[in-house]
């Protein structure tokens, strides 16, 4: 489990890739399924969710609620 997220941006794709492993493409997740992968890399998985889509890992729906692995990675 991660203590701290690197500053660094080079440190944490290293680590989005690592945990974006967990994650089977064209399937779809809820927050919930989500969430339940990243608890056991970090903490605050909110956070973890969040730099995930922002980084363009997972993309998220409109709502916030279903969320899929970016096939691309």
């Amino acid at each position: 489990m991660l203590k701290v997220i690197p500053k660094k941006n080079k440190f944490k794709m290293e680590i989005f890739h690592v945990i974006i492993a967990k994650f089977e493409e064209e399937v779809i997740y809820s927050e919930k399924e989500v969430n339940y992968i990243l608890k056991d890399f970090y903490h605050d998985y909110a956070l973890l969710r969040r730099y995930l889509v922002d980084y363009g890992f997972l993309s998220r729906d409109s709502y916030g609620t279903e969320y899929m692995k970016i096939s691309d990675q």
